[in-house]
C-alpha cells in the first residue's frame, strides 16, 4: 500500500482515521495509518490538552487535525456575529419544542453543578482559525476542513509549516475549487458517508474527481469498512481512504456504551441524511430524536448553521448524560453521525486491529483479483 502520499506524510498505510477521540487517533497512527483529531467540539484550551496528550502517546508517529470552517453560515458576511447575537436568532418555538420532546421521553434537566457544553465552539471561520493556531504549536502533519476549502490564509500558514491541507467535497465542482485554492489532498465524500455528505455515491464520485483534479491525490470517503472496499477505492484511482464511522465502535472509542450497542445492532438501513445536527444534511443514526425532527408536524423546522447546533446543544448534552446512566428515554433518543457502513460494524475491536484488518483484506482482495488475469 506504499505510495507517494505515504512518503509525504511519513505513514505506512494511506488509511486516514477521523475521530473526536484522542485514544483512537493515537492508536491508528501507532498502527501505521494517520489518525486525525476532530476539533469542532473542543475549545482552544481543551484542544491544547488533547494535542499534548496525543504528542505524549503517539510514539512520534504523524497525526492530523480536522476542523470545520464552512463556506456558508449565518454571520459570515458580517465578519462574525457574537454568541449573544446568534442566540437571539433561535426562536422560542424551537426551544419550547425541544423541551417538550425531552419531557416526552422523561429526560431530566442537567443538575446545576454540571458544566454546560459550550454551544458555539466550532462551525465558523473564527473558531476554525483558533483550532488551527493551536494545532500549529504541535507536530501535526495534516489540517483537514470538513466543509470545503479552508480560507487562503489557513492554507498559506499550513504550507509555511510544512503541513499538508485536505478538504472534503461531494462533487466535481467543489473539488476543482479546492484544487484552485491550493488544497493538497481532496477527500471525495460519497452519499453513503457519515456526517455531512452530498448527493453522489462514492463509487461514482471518486473516479469523477480523480479525473478532474489530475495529479492532486484523492482520498475515497464513504462506505469504507473492510479491505475489499479499500481495494475498490484504489481501483477507482484514489491514493488512500478517509474513514470515520468504523472507529466509533473500537475499544478505544469514548462513544457512550448504549450508543455503541445501537450501532453494533444497526443495519445500513438505520441511517438517514438529516439537518438535525448542524442545519446541513448529515448522515446519522436514525433515532427517535431524528424522527421527531423529520416527521413531527409540530416541529418548527431546521435552523441554518450554526444556529441548529446551538439550539440543540443543551438537549444533546442531556441525552448523552442520561443515556450513559441507562435512562430508557435518553437511550431511545441518543444518536451520532455514522455512515451506511454501520451495517458492517458488528464486532468491537482495538483500533490497531481495525487498521491491520483493512490492510490484510486489501492484500487478499488484490491477490484474488490477480488470479483472474490470464497468465
Amino acid at each position: 500500500m506504499k505510495n507517494e502520499l505515504c512518503e509525504r506524510l511519513g505513514i505506512e498505510f494511506p488509511i486516514f482515521a477521523f475521530s473526536h477521540c484522542r485514544d483512537v487517533v493515537a492508536a491508528v497512527s501507532r498502527a501505521g495509518g494517520l489518525g486525525v483529531l476532530g476539533a469542532v467540539a473542543f475549545s482552544p484550551e481543551q484542544l491544547e490538552l488533547e494535542l499534548q496528550w496525543i504528542d505524549e502517546h503517539v510514539e512520534g508517529k504523524p497525526y492530523g487535525l480536522d476542523t470545520v470552517m464552512p463556506a456558508k453560515y449565518i454571520g459570515r458576511e458580517q465578519g462574525q456575529l457574537s454568541k449573544e447575537e446568534l442566540e437571539a436568532m433561535i426562536t422560542p418555538k424551537h426551544r419550547e419544542w425541544l423541551e417538550n420532546l425531552l419531557k416526552k421521553y422523561d429526560v431530566p434537566p442537567l443538575p446545576p453543578e454540571v458544566e454546560r457544553t459550550e454551544a458555539l465552539l466550532g462551525w465558523s471561520t473564527a473558531a476554525g482559525r483558533q483550532h488551527v493556531d493551536v494545532g500549529l504549536k504541535h507536530p501535526i502533519r495534516l489540517i483537514a476542513n470538513a466543509l470545503g476549502a479552508p480560507p487562503e490564509e489557513i492554507i498559506r500558514d499550513a504550507h509555511k509549516n510544512g503541513i499538508l491541507v485536505a478538504a472534503l467535497c461531494g462533487n466535481v465542482k467543489q473539488a476543482l475549487k479546492q484544487k484552485e485554492a491550493g488544497v493538497d489532498i481532496i477527500i471525495a465524500s460519497g452519499y453513503e458517508a457519515g456526517g455531512h455528505t452530498g448527493e453522489i455515491s462514492t463509487m461514482v464520485l471518486v473516479p469523477q474527481i480523480v479525473d478532474a483534479v489530475g495529479d492532486t491525490p484523492v482520498l475515497a470517503a464513504g462506505g469504507i469498512g473492510d479491505g475489499r472496499q479499500v481495494a475498490a477505492a484504489f481501483a477507482l484511482g484514489a491514493a488512500g481512504v478517509w474513514t470515520g464511522s468504523i472507529w466509533l465502535t473500537t475499544n478505544e472509542s469514548d462513544t457512550p456504551e448504549p450508543l455503541i450497542e445501537k450501532m453494533l445492532r444497526a443495519s445500513s438501513d438505520d441511517t438517514r441524511r438529516s439537518r438535525a445536527i448542524s442545519g446541513k444534511p448529515a448522515r446519522q443514526l436514525y433515532t427517535a430524536y431524528v424522527k421527531a425532527w423529520e416527521e413531527d408536524p409540530n416541529c418548527p423546522g431546521f435552523l441554518p448553521m450554526p444556529l441548529q447546533y446551538m439550539a440543540t446543544a443543551d438537549a444533546t448534552q442531556r441525552i448523552h448524560r442520561y443515556a450513559e446512566q441507562g435512562h430508557k428515554g435518553a437511550i431511545e433518543l441518543i444518536g451520532t453521525p455514522v455512515g451506511q457502513v454501520v451495517g458492517q460494524m458488528n464486532v468491537r475491536k482495538p483500533a490497531g486491529k481495525v487498521v491491520y484488518d483493512l490492510v490484510e483484506g486489501f492484500v487478499e482482495t488484490v491477490n484474488r483479483l490477480q488470479q483472474t488475469l490470464p497468465e
